[in-house]
């Protein structure tokens, strides 16, 4: 594993969890601090990302080759961004990162968790986060919030067992790894989650 001096914070959780409504509180609470901070989102994250995002998220595709692209928008996010900016010494927040793979292309599509393990190890097997907020909620929650909000992509219209399988999978990794993880109740109210983010981060900051 390499050592940097930034810290890597990864936001995961099913869509509807509400993990994008805090990555702004948390970027603006580690800049308070004086840390520079690069905030970032997978898909996506560079030029090519964002070209690879549009597809991702709303073109029908082979499993094999959605996994594909995710991996390789991937790799020149690390290389474009978030290894420059560890470097640097900055911190790189992102919406997403491979937990995000075995989650959906893996619990919820269905693909061979070995091939996921395989293209990690082959695109950043020196690099993980350093924590990562785990944003959960029963599913009956996430899809009303979904439902209220905005125009669903391709996931986001997924049936139910597919978002089951999601957050089981999110929730058997957080149990896997609870030195990485901190598995946050988003069911709260968003003051009750920031206080709890803000208590977590001063650990750190």
């Amino acid at each position: 594993m390499k050592h940097y001096s930034g810290k890597f914070i990864s936001f995961e959780g099913i869509d509807g969890a509400g993990k994008s409504t805090h990555i702004g509180f948390v970027t603006d609470f580690i800049r308070a601090r004086g840390v520079q901070l690069v905030s970032t989102r997978e898909p996506g994250g560079t030029p090519l990302g964002e070209k690879i995002r549009e597809l991702f998220l709303h073109e029908k595709m082979h499993l094999e080759t959605e996994t594909l692209l995710v991996f390789a928008s991937r790799r020149e996010h690390l290389a474009q961004v978030i290894e420059p900016a560890l470097a640097r010494g900055d911190w790189v927040l992102t919406d997403r990162f491979t937990d995000a793979s075995f989650a959906y292309q893996g619990a919820g599509r269905g693909l061979d968790r070995a091939k996921l393990e395989t293209l990690a190890h082959w695109v950043h097997a020196d690099l993980e986060p350093d924590l990562t907020f785990l944003f959960d909620v029963p599913l009956e929650v996430a899809r009303a919030r979904l439902d209220a909000t905005r125009e669903l992509d391709k996931f986001e219209r997924e049936q139910e067992d597919f978002f089951h399988a999601t957050r089981n999978e999110y929730l058997r990794r957080a149990a896997e790894a609870p030195h990485r993880f901190r598995v946050i109740d988003s069911t709260r109210s968003i003051a009750e989650i920031q206080q709890e983010l803000a208590g977590i981060l001063d650990g750190l900051v």
